[in-house]
């Protein structure tokens, strides 16, 4: 995760663009001129749409399948750090590839804002930033204004600075690897969400310990949840227990070792981490993933991977067990009518 500060960036440009959805035969809007601010909308800009990226641990970088060198946004990005005199011209070649990449039928259109941003602190260097930002769902809003001894109200349409829809800062960082890249996106699921990712931007997670970190966690979760039941009959209850063996491992740990972690996890079932090792080639292999044997482990990660670590036993649509631990105060059994049952020791009720 970068270490930025953010209230000493400053807005130099702002290019503002509307891309509709190719696909839709909606209209590409160009602007040959960047937008004038005064001084207070440019603050608020500033805060409010660098904000966005305060929390994201992720970092990405520019690739491409044959060379770095072919992709368009990472060319025009560095033809506008080199020249920031072209920064209106080169914006709107990126939004005229943005339009070529809008052709899945659910894409929306919006505006697009690219901005370029100066003085960005990261680990005691300042640096330039292109921000590239899409709006594509509108909201209404209430303008009260005092008229004289009146108040008067309007009916407005626009959008909220911490509810844009996609966003990226490319930072002026490691350009040789494709630059230091941040990326959010609030509509991020299903195909039609990849192609702000993935069509437009060609980025790649870069390979660094919280990719690691929560590639390998993702990993142990498939492994547990859908391997282990139909290949060595581990029940729900046992898979529990090890998912918080898994979690636990990363939580008190500050590097990662595969050969502990095997051991610590799964050392006690026969057979099981053969059965992990053969699971994660075919995982690597499907997902272009390197399992590295160790790395430092980023907390970050972890913290976020613990959300889809959730010890919970389903039971039919009628109860959800929490389990943080013990997994032997737990007993199933299934009782002379032949229904299923779970039985619980504890001490207090909280």
């Amino acid at each position: 995760m970068l270490s930025m500060e953010m209230n000493t960036a400053v807005l130099r440009q702002l290019a503002l663009h509307f891309v509709g959805s190719k696909n839709n035969l909606d209209a590409l809007i160009v602007a040959d001129k960047g937008i004038e601010l005064d001084e207070d909308t440019r603050t608020v800009l500033e805060s409010g749409l660098l904000a966005r990226f305060r929390n994201i641990p992720e970092l990405y970088a520019f690739t491409h399948t044959s060379s770095l060198q072919y992709n368009e946004v990472y060319n025009y990005c560095k033809e506008a750090f080199a020249d920031p005199a072209q920064f209106v011209e080169l914006s709107g070649k990126i939004a005229r590839h943005l339009y070529e990449a809008s052709t899945h039928p659910k894409v929306k259109g919006g505006e697009l804002y690219v901005a370029f941003i100066e003085g960005l602190p990261i680990e005691s260097r300042m640096h330039k930033a292109i921000g590239l930002f899409k709006t594509e769902n509108r909201s209404y809003f209430l303008d009260a204004r005092q008229q004289q001894r009146e108040m008067e109200l309007q009916l407005r349409e626009g959008v909220e600075l911490s509810k844009i829809d996609k966003g990226c800062l490319i930072i002026n960082r490691n350009e040789e690897e494709g630059y230091d890249v941040l990326l959010f996106d609030n509509q991020n699921r299903g195909e039609e969400a990849l192609y702000w990712k993935e069509s437009f931007l060609g980025v790649d997670p870069q390979r660094n310990e919280f990719h690691h970190t929560a590639q390998f966690l993702t990993l142990t979760k498939q492994f547990i949840t859908e391997q282990l039941e139909s290949e060595h009959g581990v029940s729900r209850k046992d898979q529990v227990e090890l998912l918080n063996k898994s979690i636990g491992y990363f939580k008190t740990k500050e590097s990662f070792d595969i050969d502990e972690f095997q051991q610590e996890v799964f050392g006690e079932q026969d057979g099981v981490i053969d059965s992990f090792r053969n699971f994660g080639s075919r995982y690597t292999e499907q997902n272009d993933y390197d399992i590295a044997a160790q790395f430092d482990i980023a907390q970050d990660a972890v913290k976020k991977q613990a959300r889809i670590f959730k010890s919970v036993l389903k039971l039919d649509k009628n109860f959800h067990v929490y389990i943080h631990g013990r997994t032997d105060l737990i007993e199933k059994g299934v009782d002379l009518d032949g229904r299923k049952y779970y039985k619980l020791y504890y001490q207090d009720e909280a």
